[in-house]
């Protein structure tokens, strides 16, 4: 064992009491009232940054800061690793179907339970705590390493691609690498090849002044919510696919490799409709649930708003309706032209009577990789080497938008490399993540970024 990992086997304690630390700060950002919060985990991110030997400062934006902590011994002609993460966290609502409180850290069989655990502050405290062990063993890190800590991902990172524009210099780099991400399953780790974009919008549906009698102007005027009913239902058609015009004219492909090695990645369609407790799983005909969830696009209702929806019968017809419709889309389909796209389908299967708005919420392009190369030949020999297993590929049903952004700004390569795992209850009540996993994967982090030296 060398001393780097031994170093880690030796804290794993104390690595696992820090980050119930930084759990412990609620810093949601979606919510004002924790604006004071989610400055306290930046503070509290660059002073364990700066303990851990690297320099760190807080650079304040328009919303939430963002954190850059630089280690640059290893000298101009070596390598540069940027390594990004998020230290903000989702709403924990409903708080009622929390075993134990979300800002309490709490470990059961083996797993750590807490808002946060597994995105983003457990993994990317992983990333401080390998580096560590670098710096406090003597190590010779063959690499220059900068990391950037924002806070604002999870509610669309308004500020971070301004920030990458004007610190383009600073955050110059070779590669980006990130661990938002997670295992294909347990004791299987995985490199990412792809993740899916997302484009987000309301649907607006406005009819009489006010709301109405049913009775009184029933069968006379069209109903919000009967016009809002029409255009979900047109949203796709028999066979699962998306039935907007030209919505799938920039989809790309996949190459026949990538569908063999997905097709051979272990996986049941009946134990994956069991633990979600569903009768069956259904999408687009043709391709497997693997190819649906990662290389496939979609569209999905995320919420309706209409009417009268309390205790009772209220006889009214609704003046207004709202659905909120989120895409997630794959290669090389752009935001903008879907937006573009639902607006023309909406305005032309609109029922007279109403007028319909479309308003975009978020947005974000997909990504793919080829995972060729000596990069990605690192990660995979670091993977193997900390869990004893050779990573298999996996595709994102997620999006990161920002890995696009950084690709193309920074000229550089996105290399993700996660460590949580399916049904780790992501964005939900009970949110966890492995203990063996956490303390592994710094393992697997501090051999990486020894082997990226060389890549």
């Amino acid at each position: 064992m060398s001393d780097v990992l031994r170093f880690i086997d030796d804290n794993l304690g104390r690595f696992r009491s820090e980050l119930y630390d930084f759990l412990r700060i609620p810093s949601i950002s979606a919510k004002a009232e924790h604006d004071g919060d989610t400055r306290a985990a930046a503070e509290w991110f660059s002073a364990r940054a700066e303990e851990a030997g690297l320099e760190a400062t807080i650079h304040d934006t328009p919303g939430h800061p963002i954190v850059v902590a630089e280690w640059r011994d290893a000298g101009p002609e070596a390598p540069t690793v940027l390594i990004y993460g998020h230290y903000d966290v989702q709403p924990p609502e409903p708080l009622e179907l929390w075993t134990s409180p979300p800002f309490e850290p709490t470990e059961r069989d083996g797993r750590i339970y807490a808002r946060g655990s597994a995105d983003d502050k457990g993994q990317l405290y992983m990333h401080v705590k390998a580096l560590e062990a670098h710096f406090a063993t003597g190590s010779t890190l063959p690499i220059n390493v900068v990391v950037l800590a924002e806070g604002e991902e999870e509610v669309g990172s308004p500020n971070l691609v301004p920030f990458v524009e004007e610190h383009a210099e600073l955050l110059s780099c070779d590669v980006v690498l990130i661990s938002d991400t997670g295992m294909y399953a347990e004791g299987l780790p995985s490199l990412l090849f792809s993740l899916r974009g997302l484009a987000y919008f309301e649907i607006h549906v406005h009819g009489a002044v006010s709301d109405l009698h049913s009775g009184e102007y029933g069968g006379a005027v069209t109903n919000p919510g009967n016009a809002i009913s029409q255009i979900i239902a047109s949203l796709h058609d028999a066979e699962g696919r998306v039935a907007i015009p030209g919505f799938y004219d920039e989809v790309v492909d996949w190459d026949v490799e990538t569908r063999r090695q997905i097709a051979e990645l272990p996986h049941s369609d009946e134990a994956f409709a069991r633990e979600l407790g569903v009768a069956a799983l259904t999408g687009e005909d043709g391709y497997s649930t693997l190819e649906r969830l990662w290389i496939r696009p979609t569209c999905d209702v995320c919420g309706i708003l209409c009417g009268y929806t309390g205790e009772g019968a209220k006889t009214v017809l609704p003046n207004h309706a709202m659905a909120k419709i989120s895409f997630r889309l794959v290669p090389d389909q752009n935001p903008d032209h879907v937006r573009a796209l639902l607006e023309a389908h909406v305005e032309a299967i609109k029922p007279n009577g109403v007028t319909v708005e479309v308003r975009e919420l978020h947005g974000g392009r997909p990504w793919k990789a080829s995972l060729l190369g000596p990069i990605f030949e690192a990660a995979a020999d670091a993977l193997e080497e900390a869990f004893g297993t050779k990573p298999v590929p996996m595709g994102g049903g997620g999006s990161i938008p920002i890995v696009v952004e950084f690709e193309e700004r920074l000229d550089a390569t996105a290399l993700l490399v996660g460590f949580s795992l399916p049904g780790c209850n992501l964005h939900a009540p009970d949110e966890w993540l492995p203990i063996d996993n956490y303390e592994k994967g710094i393992g697997a982090l501090a051999m990486l970024y020894e082997k990226l030296g060389t890549a």
